[in-house]
Order: C-alpha cells, then structure tokens, then sequence
C-alpha cells in the first residue's frame, strides 16, 4: 500500500526507542501536559455550563420570565390571560399579587416577599409546586388564610407546618386606638425548598387572601407570563403589551436578574481564557521536545537529503512527529475530562462523604452541577489541535534547512 515517504518516515520516528532518553521524556511530559489542559478545560466548562442550567432553572424557575403589570387592580384578569395565551412562543400564565411583608413568630421577626397565587394556575409559571417539601401548593384555600414558606424564612422564624405567623404590611390603618399597622394571622400549610437564596425570603398565599390584605377582593395586580425560550422574553413582552393597550407594562428577567446570568458567563469566558494558557504551555512543550529532537536527528536528516528527499519533506516528516503528539495529548484529554465531566457530581459527592466535610455550603445548591456540551468538547479538541500543529512549524522549518554537508562533517 502506498504510504508517504514523510508519513512513513515520520511514524517511524515516533514508534522507535531513542538514544536519548531526555527527549523521549519531554514528548511524553508534553502529551501529558496538552491531556491534562484539554480535561481540565472540558470540566470546568461543564461545571460551568451546569451552574448556569442550575440558575435558570431554579431561580428563573421561581422568579418570572415576564410581567405584565396594570396601573390598576385588574377585576378581569381572566380575560387577558387568555388572550396571551394565544401568543404562539407563551407556555404558561398565571395571575399574582405580590406585597413586601414583615412576618413574626414568637418574637421572630422576618421580612419577604408575599406572592399570592392561583395554586392551579402556578404551575404552569413556576416550578414551586416540584418543590414542596411539606404539604401541598393547593392546601391554600381561599378564607382559609394558609401560607406558604421557604424553607430558610421557615427555619429564621422557627415554625414548622401548622403554626400560626403573623403578616404585617406596611401600610397603617386608622382605627378609634389610633394609626395602627394592618396585620393578619395565617396558618402555615406548606414549606418548599428550590436551594436558592429565595427560600429565605419568599412566601405565597392563596390570590383572594392577598386581594384582602390589599382592600382589592377578587382582583390582581399583574400576570406572570412564561416562555418557550427564556430568551425571547423582551420581545414576547413588547408584543404583549402592544396587545394589551396602554394600561399596562411590561417587564422581564433580563432587567430584574439580567446581570446575575450575565456575570457567570462572563467568569465562564475568562475561565476558557486562563485555562487556554495551560494546552499553550503544552504545546510550547512540543516545540522543545520537537527542537531537540531535530538537533539529534541531524545526521538522518542528511542521509535523506543526499538521498534525495527534498526541504519540504523533511518538514513534513516532523510535523509528522509533533502532529502524532498533539492527536494522542488532545485524544487522552477529551476521553479524561469527558469522563470526569459526567461523573464529577458523583465524585465530589463521594468525597463530602467520607471526608464528611460540605464542600458546597455556601453557595445555592448543595451538589456541583455539571453540564457536558459536545460543541464545547468540539471547540476544546479544535483548538488543541491547531496549537499543535503551530508547535511543530518552528522544529520543522529548522529541520529543513539541515545542510547535509555540514551534518556528515562530524559524523
């Protein structure tokens, strides 16, 4: 079968034992090094793409994609929800309240965010009823005067299911004992846990009970709309409040939690960057394990030359070499951080065990997500690949211009 002479030569070069040991250690160090950049790159962007999955499902999972707000107390809610329904990239809408609250209990005092909700409309809007950990989002029945609490804001106020808490708007009320702060009992019927830092500041009531607290029964003050794709929110939002008229106006979770997303793939950008510094080193590594290579192959490269194999081929028959480094460096990567990539949530799992340390208490999941993209493999492999190949120009250009009269002189 007809193979190269560059090719042939090349494989031959990088199969057989070298008489200098040093140089066969620096190409293995060098494929070593571009696989170990190539794996560490692959699993930070997978931990990297795993937090931002974890963002938008969970945060944007329990804030709204988009809001249609009225200047008013809508009686007829019903009506324009169902018409922006009808809009082809909507999934889901829900009507709610929302009042900024203190709440107490046994002389714990605690703000939040009272949402009152229709419980079976949320779901469609909200992932909240996945993540009830006690009770039932439906257990909050209109003149019942249930709620709902986050786990965090149930643990502030030390309460658990079926305790009494007292909601505390800011709004006074004048009565014959003076300006007093309007005030209700509610009975908790439910906690939920999404793992974020809206456990300790969210609260939901049924959407009649809000309506009273605010002196506005049967109305509500704005709908939460969600998307198909999340993205598409400003525009979906526009047409939407084009469709209403102009009693209303719009907002989405790119002006409310735009900046939050905004930074984690900014630090995922940079991260890519820094990381890229590591297969350069690598493949700066090929460049010397290729010069010295080239140094010790001197008297070959002559033989050639008066052989007949011209500059050309000689370059070729090391980029060969170097090529045969990057390919096994870049294979060995991608196979290592692949692996560690889909098992990395396991293993630092196994890890917090036995060690019985919480690596990941502080921040707003318990575990560290991890999110394989093939493009983002592609890319990786990509780049590893033409560093490579920019490595073996420099050896090979001095490879060819070996001059065989010179080279033999002292051999």
């Amino acid at each position: 079968m007809f193979k190269p002479v560059s090719l042939f030569v090349g494989l031959r070069y990088t199969r057989a034992r070298r008489r200098n040991h040093f140089i066969s250690f620096i190409s293995l160090t060098s494929i070593v090094g571009l696989g170990l950049g190539v794996a560490v790159l692959i699993v930070v962007l997978s931990v990297m793409n795993g937090f931002d999955r974890e963002l938008r499902t969970r945060i944007l999972g329990m804030v709204p994609h988009a809001s249609l707000i009225a200047s008013e107390p809508m009686a007829d809610w019903q009506a324009l929800a169902a018409a922006a329904r009808q809009h082809p990239r909507v999934a889901g809408v829900a009507p709610f309240s929302q009042m900024q609250a203190m709440l107490s209990s046994a002389g714990s005092v605690e703000g939040a965010v009272v949402n009152g909700v229709v419980p079976t409309l949320e779901r469609e809007v909200s992932i909240l009823p996945d993540h009830m950990i006690e009770g039932r989002l439906e257990d909050l029945v209109p003149g019942q005067f249930g709620i709902v609490l986050g786990s965090g804001l149930a643990s502030r106020l030390n309460v658990i299911v079926g305790d009494k808490v007292t909601l505390v708007l800011p709004e006074a009320t004048v009565s014959p004992a003076g300006v007093m702060p309007r005030f209700k009992r509610f009975t908790v019927t439910g906690l939920f846990k999404v793992g974020a830092e809206l456990d300790a500041s969210l609260a939901y009531v049924h959407l009649d009970d809000a309506a009273v607290l605010l002196r506005h029964p049967h109305t509500a003050q704005a709908l939460r709309v969600r998307m198909h794709d999340l993205f598409e929110a400003p525009e979906v939002v526009y047409d939407l409040v084009l469709q209403a008229g102009g009693a209303f106006y719009g907002i989405d979770w790119t002006r409310t939690h735009g900046n939050l997303f905004q930074a984690v793939r900014m630090e995922k950008t940079i991260m890519t960057l820094l990381l890229l510094f590591i297969v350069a080193v690598a493949a700066f590594n090929i460049v010397s394990s290729l010069v010295m290579m080239v140094t010790d192959k001197r008297g070959d490269i002559a033989i050639l030359r008066t052989l007949g194999a011209s500059p050309g081929t000689i370059m070729r028959i090391f980029m060969v070499q170097g090529l045969v480094i990057g390919v096994f460096g870049s294979a060995a990567g991608v196979l290592l951080g692949v692996t560690l990539a889909l098992t990395i949530s396991d293993l630092v799992m196994w890890v917090e065990q036995v060690s019985g340390a919480a690596l990941l208490e502080a921040y707003f999941v318990n575990f560290l997500p991890s999110e394989l993209r093939w493009d983002d493999v592609i890319a990786v492999s990509a780049v590893s690949f033409v560093l490579s190949f920019l490595a073996t120009v420099y050896p090979a250009m001095r490879a060819a211009q070996v001059h065989p009269a010179e080279a033999l002189r002292y051999e």
